[in-house]
Formats: structure tokens, sequence, C-alpha cells
């Protein structure tokens, strides 16, 4: 079983990471993307997840690990067909998770016209921190995103400047998958990702809400 917890100690079985691509501008335009009218979805196994971790070891299929820090959800209840005005009724916590991505693979599938699975969804590719309950998060919609390496930074976001809000995501998501306790929504990442390397120390912090530390290896 795959959890996540949200303080003080109440867990979540994961059933399923459903992550959001091209919900920020400067972000699409850093990969030279189209911005579409719905959010872009894919999906990351439950086996991809990686609790806290102290460190991270790169796959050896790939070349080219990019980090991509995000504002993650905790789905609290089923939620199908939900109204984008009740969001808050279906999330139970916020927390800070990365989606971890082996570039080179998804240029090669994109290429090919093939799935992104194998790029986005091999084991650790979703660091995640601890959950805390959204009624204390305050606003979500205001809340900085920072990522560093090495103590550079590289991403510094806000996600005021997400282009579908929480609302749109919750609504459109369960419209197309059932929504049930323990799901996560990984609601895009700001521009500056960039490649991991053995030896790196990646910092990641929600500001005021979760912050991750830990290395790589491989």
């Amino acid at each position: 079983m795959h959890y996540v917890t949200l303080k003080p100690d109440q867990k979540f079985t994961v059933g399923k990471i459903v992550c959001v691509g091209r919900n920020y501008v400067k972000h699409i335009e850093e990969m030279v993307a189209e911005r579409t009218k719905e959010p872009v979805l894919f999906l990351k196994p439950p086996t991809a997840l990686a609790n806290n971790p102290e460190q991270i070891e790169l796959p050896s299929f790939s070349n080219e690990i990019h980090h991509e820090v995000e504002l993650a959800l905790l789905v609290g209840r089923t939620a199908k067909k939900a109204d984008a005005a009740d969001w808050r009724q279906y999330i139970a916590g916020v927390g800070l998770a990365l989606d971890l991505t082996a570039r080179d693979v998804q240029a090669r599938a994109k290429e090919k016209g093939l799935p992104w699975a194998v790029a986005k969804g091999f084991d650790q590719s979703c660091p995640v921190t601890d959950f805390v309950p959204l009624d204390d998060a305050g606003d979500i919609h205001k809340k900085e995103l920072i990522l560093t390496v090495n103590e550079e930074k590289r991403q510094h976001g806000n996600t005021a400047h997400m282009i579908f809000t929480a609302g749109i995501l919750l609504a459109y998501i369960s419209s197309v998958f059932t929504l049930e306790a323990g799901d996560l929504i990984l609601t895009g990442t700001p521009a500056g990702v960039g490649q991991l390397r053995p030896g790196d120390r990646v910092q990641a912090e929600l500001r005021g809400i979760a912050g991750l530390d830990f290395r790589i290896t491989g």
C-alpha cells in the first residue's frame, strides 16, 4: 500500500495521482508548447510516491531527469462530476510534490505520438510531503513555490498564476475520472524546470505549508 499523511496523524491510501500539465503560462513558453482550453492530464501510479525522501535514485533508462515543483491537493471524499464552486468540500489537505520527468524519454514519446507513462510514472518520480488540512492552509491560490538545487534557485512561482484554479481542476478531473479519498492532484509547475544529476541537493518549499530536502543518487 502507498499512502500519504494528513497532519497530525491521519493516513490516506493513494489510489491514483492525477497530474496537470501546462498550467502556468511561463512554463508553457519555456517548453515551447501551446496553451490549451482544457487542462492537460496524465497519471502517475501510486508506486511513484516517495514520502519525505532523504534521497532519490535516478532511473537507469534516462539521462535527463527534470524537476517540476507543484502544489499538491489531497482528495478527502469521492467526487464525480463535482461543481467547481464546491471544490473545498472534496479537498482534505494541501502539500508539496515534485513531478520528476524523464525529459529525454518524454521527447522521444512525443515525436512518435506515444504515451508518457514511462517518462512520468517511474519509481520515486513523485516526492511528496505530508499534507496540511485545507482549513489550516490559508488561500492556496496565493502561495509561493520555490525549488533550489545546490542552493541555486531554479524555480520560483506563485499559485496565483495558475491558469486553471483548484475548483476548475477538481470539476474537470472529476468529469473524466471519479476521484476517491486518497487520490492526489498535482496542479502543474511554474517555469524554471531543469536537469538533476547525482550528488545534487534538492530543496523545495510551498511557503508556509511544507518542504522537501533530499539528495540525488544514481
